[in-house]
């Protein structure tokens, strides 16, 4: 089948429906990949729409027909020449995370294609997240000599700290949906993309119609003791943003860029 996705431009789109459903999609024709530029405009759609009277629920989303994110960019890790530029590329994931943390609205994940790096600490992000059986995730970050630094207090607040442990050791391994599932990532899998949609549509028409206020009390208490988090990930984003620029680590990721094996 044509990939219609395979040309067009990077984006992040926000729609909201007349029910308030607030739709917030992101795309990269490199599999869904985050440069700097595309984190940004996504935590600033996350920001209006949990600071919109109308928007009741927030549905997040990627576009395309391949992976639901593949991470990091690689084209900017390479780019990064001094530990400042590291920290600012980092902290991009930090804010996307952050902001899904404190927004007032429940955020719902919808996740098709594989998930890599940076992406998992997405989808752990969202407040109740679903997924296709094709949704493997991959904690790929010690593999190419940065860590899962930036991503690792979300996903671990999801999955607890022995699947982190799994799944970040085992970097080149992909772990099935079904596994995410039984671990707490993702609430519901299925196995066609049409049941997903139509169960993302089901929960977020039941959430538009509950009261704002009450369901901002219980999102508090969903992430009480990650207070902290705005202090933490920026600490762990200037670490990732010394590790980024050791050779061993550019040498790595050049080599999986490029599709040469070490």
């Amino acid at each position: 089948m044509l990939d219609l996705f395979k040309t067009k431009e990077a984006y992040v789109s926000s729609d909201t429906d007349h029910f308030g459903i607030t739709t917030i999609a992101f795309y990269h024709p490199a599999q869904n990949s985050l440069p700097l530029d595309l984190l940004h405009k996504l935590t600033e759609a996350i920001n209006v729409a949990g600071s919109n009277s109308e928007t009741r629920v927030i549905v997040l989303k990627s576009d395309g027909e391949h992976a639901f994110c593949a991470g990091a960019s690689f084209d900017e890790l390479l780019q990064i020449e001094t530990k400042e530029q590291g920290r600012d590329f980092f902290m991009g994931f930090a804010n996307v995370i952050n902001e899904c943390r404190k927004s007032p609205k429940i955020i719902i994940g919808r996740v098709y294609g594989k998930v890599i790096g940076g992406g998992v600490g997405i989808a752990a992000a969202c407040d109740y997240c679903f997924a296709t059986q094709n949704a493997e995730i991959k904690q790929s970050e010690l593999s190419i000599g940065i860590g899962p630094l930036v991503v690792g207090p979300a996903v671990i607040r999801k999955i607890g700290l022995n699947a982190f442990s799994r799944l970040s050791l085992n970097a080149t391994d992909y772990y099935s949906a079904l596994w995410a599932k039984d671990k707490g990532l993702y609430a519901e899998v299925y196995e066609r993309r049409k049941d997903m949609d139509k169960a993302v549509e089901a929960m977020a028409m039941k959430i538009a119609g509950w009261n704002p206020d009450v369901l901002a009390v219980h999102k508090r208490t969903l992430w009480a003791g990650t207070e902290d988090w705005d202090e933490l990930l920026a600490e762990r984003a200037a670490i990732n943003g010394e590790l980024v620029l050791m050779p061993m680590t550019q040498h790595a990721i050049k080599n999986i860029k490029t599709g040469v094996k070490s």
